[in-house]
């Protein structure tokens, strides 16, 4: 029997066996944040200090994606979650301990909080793109809404049981509770055999990656279009996450059962928006859903701002669960497919970086605004603010362009290096710079251009430095396009990073050429440092 819509890749085992673990890792996890927001409240219970435990969260996330990531690329993705899910596991006993003793102050709760959210900076990227390694092409959307159904479903239950811990044990007892979770994920791990991919080149270093990713993003309209809009939904909707906790105690005068249902009320909603989204992306885009969404979570905000009464937030909670897990899942799905293998943890680092840092930002802005202005007004003024910004970046279009069918044409190939040059040429070469030589007639020159724009952005996306398009002044009908790479197996990379939208524009650029057979390319090293 199929299973239906977004539970259909747990039929491949690997995924089935990781995404349960991850549901007791993701459990745990919002175990110990419940318990650090509301062990906060007693050790400096002020909506700055309340609001700084969900900045340091994700504070790390925004500093340590990128070089995460670029790990994540270049080592073996199952080690690298290993370790980072054990210093998670070692950052929640030491929590539970300090608790226990007494010794835990509000400023080291922060810290450790930062070196919990370390480890996750280090598994969103890793799991992110190990993600397309478990499931095939056609279930790799419905893989993303699942993690999130998954994560939603921790977010549903995580926050309750911690609360409830709270009630019945105390803080110190949801801290072990955490701990728990984060080892059951470990093993799951070391379950796991992994087939490292084969590698014919060495592996990039971590700078000359990280560097890699950016200007992989850079030159990428769609994960650019994805990181913007990313940003302009989570920043808003940071109010929730900020201001709470003291929502639920000062504003709704209720204890901490009760702000752990407020965040069961979320994960309920999430988990049914994640259920639906699959039918949901079936009648509009990915970006048209991240709008509707967004309008859904201002709604959201608005209630909780404008009620003080328990039944109106609870609403608003499932309703801004069901907006948060929509247009999460929408946009990382944008993210992923605009990211190939090669650069997709860095790609997903720097899009993780950028709505986090918003996250960051905007928990700890509105917990200050919270704090002159009011709980309620902060958060009305963020679902105004929340929709006007969602119309301004609707026009940034999270689907790619339709690829035009690539003409029949001979691809520019440079010839083999010579014998004598072959000691030169490895990861201490100096900078390769490659050259192509066009004939255009004057009558495709416009078109010519415009497909020479798509070039440049293709050849940054696959490690160029340097791109630059000339056209002979005694010969207007000539150009040359050159670039250069980092070093000789930074150029012998270049080829496997093309996909097949890129080899299309190649063959466009091409197909302008007026002279016999393909364009002329050639390579040059530089010899002096």
């Amino acid at each position: 029997m199929p299973l239906p819509g977004a539970l259909a890749p747990l039929r491949h085992p690997v995924f089935r066996n990781l995404w349960i673990a991850g549901l007791a890792a993701n459990t745990g996890l919002w175990v110990q944040n419940t318990g650090a927001a509301w062990l906060m409240t007693s050790l400096a219970p002020s909506p700055v200090m309340v609001s700084l435990v969900q900045a340091s969260s994700m504070l790390p996330v925004f500093l340590l994606a990128l070089p995460a990531g670029a790990i994540a690329d270049i080592l073996d993705r199952r080690r690298t979650l290993i370790a980072a899910q054990l210093w998670m596991a070692c950052m929640g006993l030491l929590v539970a301990l300090l608790t226990f003793s007494g010794e835990l102050g509000a400023w080291g709760l922060l810290a450790i909080t930062f070196g919990i959210g370390a480890g996750t900076a280090a598994i969103f990227p890793a799991m992110a793109a190990t993600t397309p390694e478990l499931v095939p092409r056609e279930d790799l959307v419905q893989a993303i809404a699942l993690n999130g159904i998954g994560f939603n479903l921790a977010r549903a239950t995580g926050p309750a049981v911690g609360g409830f811990t709270i009630a019945l044990a105390g803080v110190e007892a949801s801290f072990v509770l955490a701990t728990i979770g984060f080892f059951v994920m470990v093993g799951a791990l070391l379950l796991w055999r992994r087939e490292v991919p084969a590698r014919s080149l060495p592996p990039e270093h971590l700078w000359p990656a990280m560097r890699s990713g950016i200007f992989f993003v850079v030159a990428s309209p769609g994960l650019r279009a994805a990181i913007l809009r990313a940003c302009a939904f989570f920043f808003f909707t940071a109010a929730v996450w900020g201001l709470l906790p003291l929502l639920v105690r000062v504003r709704l005068g209720l204890g901490p059962d009760a702000f752990g249902l407020m965040l069961t009320a979320m994960g309920a909603g999430a988990v049914a928006g994640g259920f639906l989204l699959p039918t949901l992306a079936g009648q509009a885009t990915r970006g048209t859903l991240v709008f509707r969404f967004s309008l859904l979570a201002a709604a959201s905000l608005l209630l909780l701002g404008a009620w003080p009464h328990w039944l109106p937030a609870g609403l608003g909670m499932v309703g801004f669960g069901f907006a948060w897990i929509g247009a999460s899942s929408a946009l990382q799905a944008a993210a992923q497919l605009a990211s190939p293998a090669w650069v997709r943890a860095r790609a997903i680092g720097i899009y993780q970086l950028s709505f986090f840092g918003a996250l960051a930002l905007g928990s700890a802005l509105w917990g200050m605004l919270g704090e002159w202005i009011g709980i309620a007004y902060a958060l009305v003024l963020a679902a105004i603010l929340g929709t006007v910004t969602a119309v301004l970046v609707r026009p940034w279009r999270l689907e790619p362009p339709r690829a035009s069918e690539a003409p029949a044409s001979a691809l520019p190939l440079p010839d083999a290096p010579a014998a004598e040059l072959a000691g030169l040429l490895g990861e201490d070469s100096g900078r390769v710079l490659e050259v192509v030589h066009y004939t255009v007639a004057a009558a495709d020159r416009v078109r010519f251009l415009a497909v020479m724009g798509e070039m440049r952005r293709m050849r940054i996306r696959s490690g160029a430095r340097v791109w630059r398009l000339y056209e002979d002044i005694a010969h207007p009908e000539r150009f040359a396009e050159l670039w250069t790479v980092e070093n000789w197996t930074e150029h012998l990379r270049e080829a496997g990073r093309l996909d097949a939208a890129d080899r299309a524009t190649l063959a466009r650029a091409a197909a302008f050429h007026n002279g016999d057979g393909a364009p002329e390319a050639t390579r040059y090293l530089n010899l002096q440092p």
